[in-house]
C-alpha cells in the first residue's frame, strides 16, 4: 500500500488501504514511499509480525513513482483530512528529494496541509550532510524515533548500520530540526523499555527542548 489509514485496530485490519477508507474526514492519511531503511529494529513490525498478503505494507512491486504518487492522491480532497503522515515500512527520507517533491506539488494544491513525518532522524548520516533546512515549509511535525536511553541500547535495538554514532546523529537531528520544523517530538514504545528508561528519555529529550511521547506497542 502506498496510502493508506490506521483503523486503530490490532491485527488484519491495523492498516487500510485509503480506496478502501471511505470517508476520510478528520482521518490521518499515511505515505509509504520506500522499504529501505538503515535500521533493522528488533521490535519492528518487519521483524516481528507476519503481515497478511492483502494487508501488508512491503512495497513488493518496488517504489512508486512521484507521479504515481501524484496520481493517487488525486483521486482524493485533501481539504478534509487531519494530517499527512510521511511514514511506512522504510524510512522516508531515504527518498529525501522525492518526498520533498511530493509535498512542493500538494502544498500547491493545498497550501495549509499539515504534513508530519515520521523518521529514525538518521537522515544526515544517510545523505553525510546537514538536510534539516529541507524541512522547511514542508513538515509542520518530526517524530523522531528515539528507542533507547543511551547509544549502546540503542544499537542493540536499532542495529543501524551506521554504528554507535548513530544515537548522537538523532540527537543532532532533533535539535537541527528545531530551527526549521514548529514541532519535533522523539518517541518511545512502551512496553518495549521499563519505566525508569523511559524516563531518563523524557530527560533527554527535556534537555534537547523537544517532546516526548510514548506509543502504544503493537504485538
Amino acid at each position: 500500500m502506498y496510502l493508506y489509514t490506521v483503523t486503530g485496530a490490532v491485527g488484519e485490519e491495523g492498516y487500510l488501504d485509503l480506496a478502501k477508507s471511505g470517508d476520510l474526514t478528520g482521518k490521518n492519511v499515511y505515505v509509504n514511499m520506500t522499504n529501505k531503511c538503515p535500521c533493522s529494529c528488533v521490535f519492528c513490525l518487519r521483524q516481528t509480525k507476519q503481515q497478511q498478503e492483502g494487508n501488508t505494507l512491503w512495497l513488493k512491486e518496488g517504489e512508486p513513482s512521484v507521479e504515481t504518487m501524484l496520481e493517487l492522491f488525486a483521486q482524493y480532497d485533501l481539504n478534509v483530512i487531519n494530517e499527512l503522515v510521511f511514514c511506512g515500512f522504510g524510512e522516508p527520507l531515504e527518498r529525501l528529494e522525492d518526498v520533498c517533491r511530493v509535498i512542493d506539488s500538494l502544498k500547491e494544491t493545498y497550501p495549509n496541509l499539515k504534513v508530519r513525518l515520521n523518521t529514525i532522524g538518521l537522515a544526515n548520516l544517510i545523505y553525510g550532510r546537514d538536510v534539516t533546512p529541507e524541512l522547511k515549509g514542508r513538515f509542520d511535525t518530526v517524530s523522531i524515533s528515539l528507542n533507547a536511553p543511551d547509544e549502546k541500547e540503542f544499537l542493540e535495538l536499532t542495529r543501524s548500520k551506521f554504528g554507535i554514532q548513530s544515537y548522537e546523529a538523532i540527537k543532532e537531528f532533533a535539535v537541527l530540526s528545531k530551527q526549521y520544523v514548529p514541532n519535533v517530538v522523539m518517541t518511545v514504545v512502551e512496553k518495549v523499555m521499563p519505566e525508569e528508561k523511559i524516563q531518563k528519555c523524557q530527560e533527554i529529550c527535556n534537555t534537547l527542548g523537544v517532546t516526548l511521547r510514548v506509543r502504544p506497542f503493537e504485538n
